[in-house]
């Protein structure tokens, strides 16, 4: 491992965790969380602080950010309680509903000020394109652009990039590498639905993350269920 110091952007969630399980085999962690209104922000942060713990990451190298303008805003079932959030998995094609406009855009331009300031090398994000429940700035090309952006829109000397390792994998190959290489997995929450102690089981997020690890022939460590068609 290097000393140098990488960003990760840590939701809390599955892939989240195992992207910042993956930084920490090359890089020194800083970990930034955003609260934005969604409806599982204070279990989303206990398991950001959770994760944060198990790596030892220290306290000035943890950044979490309210992002109210994401409720203000609204065009999302996640932080708009007047609408409901969809059982089941969105259709091929297919924006869902819980789909935060251009959030990404929003959560990496903090990563890289912050990473910026702190002399990081790397942010990491644990986005999927296959396994992105439909969500545009999951994208590989967006990615790609951005850190066009990052290249012309930094002071001299930076040299941060963003990292997606885990772009091209689909959500049980994420367990797969996760429980390879130690990743904190039973800390990980992904429901969108549920504030604890139980996900709820049907949301598009926990469909997802209980797919993957009935696919990958393991339980989940974090309780979540199976998935019937």
């Amino acid at each position: 491992m290097t000393s140098d110091l990488a960003v990760c952007l840590v939701s809390g969630g599955l892939d989240s965790g195992v992207a910042a399980a993956l930084a920490g085999r090359e890089y020194r962690l800083a970990l930034l969380h955003c609260n934005y209104g969604q409806r599982t922000e204070g279990r989303e942060l206990q398991a950001f602080h959770d994760l944060a713990d198990y790596f030892a990451v220290p306290e000035k190298l943890r950044l979490v950010v309210d992002l109210d303008h994401f409720r203000r805003i609204g065009g999302s079932s996640l932080t708009d309680r007047a609408r409901g959030i969809p059982a089941g998995e969105p259709g091929p094609g297919e924006v869902p509903s819980t789909y935060v406009p251009f959030r990404n855009a929003n959560l990496l331009a903090l990563a890289v000020s912050w990473g910026e300031v702190i002399g990081a090398k790397r942010v990491f994000i644990g986005a999927m394109e296959e396994d992105s429940s439909g969500y545009p700035d999951c994208r590989e090309d967006f990615f790609r652009v951005f850190n066009l952006a990052i290249e012309l829109g930094t002071g001299p000397g930076c040299e941060i990039r963003v990292e997606t390792p885990l772009i091209h994998l689909a959500k049980a190959e994420v367990v797969r590498r996760g429980l390879e290489i130690g990743a904190p997995l039973h800390l990980t929450w992904s429901c969108y639905v549920s504030p604890g102690p139980e996900p709820c089981g049907l949301c598009a997020s926990c469909r997802l993350r209980a797919r993957g690890f009935q696919e990958a022939g393991v339980s989940d460590p974090a309780g979540g269920g199976s998935v019937s068609e």
